[in-house]
């Protein structure tokens, strides 16, 4: 049994430390998932686990626990800013710039509140205080990446010997952090009077009063001399309206147009447009006419298909220029990547593995598929030369000094915030430089998760052995009440001036504020007592914007404040 022993004693053993980090990651895996009240606090349990290991001094080598928390954490964001990069930009469109603004003043808030629990409630003349503050927060709005990034900033700015276990702060706030963002969300509701149902009723009112999304079939005479002898495309050009001619008659013939298809006075069209471009189609292509057209194949069937873009020739292009709904006859109406939803705007760009929800006549909808790929088996061979290029490149960026007057040391992006700003930037623009980013969604996943547990797993294996004393015989009870505090605070202010003064749905509020905390249980929540979309598309505006600023907050708190 000597073999055994050594086994789970023999600390500086490869087969000790894979023991070590299985056993650790399992536990926590599996106790995540048991619900309390509904509500289970998931892969972040590995945490605890290896706090209990480290406690008991289950261990393995400081310089091994270094390097696996470091290189999980680049791996997790790395892939969080694959994930958020191409809808990074996108999201300061429309209403995005001000629920950005919200979410941007929230997570200045949660600052706020924190400072004012350190100089309230804490002993300011000891150093530790504020990076376990800061690790408390983090735990308070449940942002992991954030704790790694404030983790890896505390090592250039203490010793090795003095660096602060902030994961002993985040550990006592997460718990009621995940609780109390969802129980803040409903206290929002009674505070600014929202009924479900009237918030749900307004939100299907909205839609069906929409005049860009309520399509209008039009059965039109070409009288315009203009257009004798012009094609589709530049009647379409000209008019610079989105509309679909799915028939046309033509001495008699009735006939599918294409991009090409020369028009002459008197010919008559079948067009579907939204209803706010009724009348100048009209007033430009002709008067409306109640001649009916009994032929066989306009009965076509109208499908609806997921799409996934494989041939690179598409990499890059813009929705706008593909002109779907006046070339092809089909509208896109929803793109998904990395699982998250894109809005469909007409300067979206296409990468390869975007999956496009595509409507129309069952035969253009074929025609689209073949010009977009839609070979799925193209897309299981992963590009992981992009991903390690991306983070040779990002650790390269990361650090870089930048000199800040007032700082005690140059400020780096780190570990943390130069893969994500490059995976950002390879996201959204890798195309550019025939880079393929794309993985598929549980690729992605299985990566940020492989990566989310090794660092969580170092952490709470470092942090457990002096966990008892700063915890239970130390400011344990402080961390979880003031957590609380910075976890419901700036949720009452900036929910209710979202609802009261900005007048947004009680629903998309509620996705503002999940999206702010990068909270997955507050947007299933909001979910569940929702049918529309409202809570999702909240989440997916505010979400890639307030991940970046959670991890270069952290970042900055430490080299400012903590030196």
């Amino acid at each position: 049994m000597d073999w055994l022993v050594e086994l789970f004693t023999k600390t500086d053993s490869v087969a000790h430390v894979v023991a070590l980090y299985a056993i650790v990651i399992a536990m926590g895996v599996y106790l995540g998932k048991i619900k309390f009240g509904g509500i289970s606090l998931g892969v972040t349990f590995v945490l605890f686990a290896g706090i209990l290991a480290g406690h008991i001094h289950f261990t393995a080598p400081i310089t091994i626990l270094n390097f696996c928390q470091d290189f999980g954490l680049i791996l997790f964001v790395f892939m969080i800013g694959l994930q958020v990069g191409p809808g990074f930009f996108e999201s300061f469109k429309k209403d995005g710039i001000t629920m950005n603004g919200l979410a941007a003043v929230l997570i200045l808030l949660n600052i706020g509140v924190m400072f004012a629990c350190y100089y309230l409630f804490f002993d300011t003349t000891d150093k530790q205080n504020l990076p376990m503050m800061i690790g408390t927060m983090y735990g308070a709005v449940t942002n992991t990446p954030g704790l790694g990034a404030a983790s890896e900033a505390l090592g250039t700015v203490f010793s090795q010997d003095e660096t602060p276990q902030i994961a002993s702060g985040y550990a006592c706030a997460y718990p009621l952090g995940v609780v109390g963002i969802i129980l803040a969300t409903i206290a929002v509701r009674f505070l600014t009077h929202s009924n479900l149902k009237k918030e749900e009723d307004k939100l299907k009112a909205e839609e069906a009063e929409n005049p860009n999304e309520k399509p209008h079939t039009l059965h039109l005479r070409v009288s315009n001399i203009y257009l004798d002898g012009r094609n589709l495309m530049q009647i379409h050009d000209f008019l610079n309206r989105d509309f679909v001619c799915s028939r046309y008659l033509h001495d008699g013939l009735v006939s599918i147009p294409n991009r090409d298809t020369i028009f002459k006075v008197g010919d008559e069209l079948m067009i579907v447009c939204a209803e706010v471009d009724v009348e100048p189609i009209k007033a430009f292509i002709g008067p409306e006419v109640d001649t009916e057209w009994n032929v066989e194949y306009e009965k076509q069937p109208m499908v609806a298909r997921r799409i996934v873009v494989t041939k690179p020739s598409m990499n890059g292009k813009t929705l706008g220029k593909m002109h779907f709904s006046s070339l092809y006859g089909v509208n896109v109406t929803r793109i998904t990547r990395h699982g998250i939803d894109l809005f469909a705007g007409s300067n979206h760009h296409f990468h390869i593995g975007d999956r496009v929800l595509v409507v129309g006549p069952e035969d253009n909808v074929r025609r689209v598929a073949e010009m977009m790929g839609d070979e799925v088996k193209r897309l299981n061979a992963p590009n992981i030369a992009t991903i390690f290029i991306g983070v040779l490149v990002g650790i390269i960026f990361g650090s870089l000094p930048i000199a800040i007057p007032g700082m005690p040391v140059p400020m780096k992006l780190g570990l943390a915030g130069g893969p994500l700003i490059i995976a950002i930037l390879i996201g959204r623009f890798g195309y550019r430089i025939k880079l393929v980013t794309y993985t598929t969604t549980s690729a992605n996943m299985m990566l940020r998760e492989i990566g989310l547990v090794l660092f969580l797993a170092s952490v709470g294996i470092k942090a457990g052995d002096g966990f008892w004393n700063t915890v239970v015989e130390g400011d344990g009870l402080k961390f979880v009440y003031t957590g609380l505090l910075i976890t419901v605070i700036p949720i009452f202010i900036i929910g209710t001036i979202a609802k009261r003064i900005y007048k947004y749905n009680y629903f998309t509020v509620m996705g503002l504020l999940a999206g702010s905390y990068t909270d997955p249980p507050a947007l299933a929540y909001a979910n569940q007592v929702c049918t529309s979309e409202a809570p999702g598309v909240g989440y997916s505006t505010v979400y890639p914007l307030s991940m970046f600023l959670r991890i270069l907050m952290a970042q900055i708190l430490v080299l400012f404040f903590c030196g």
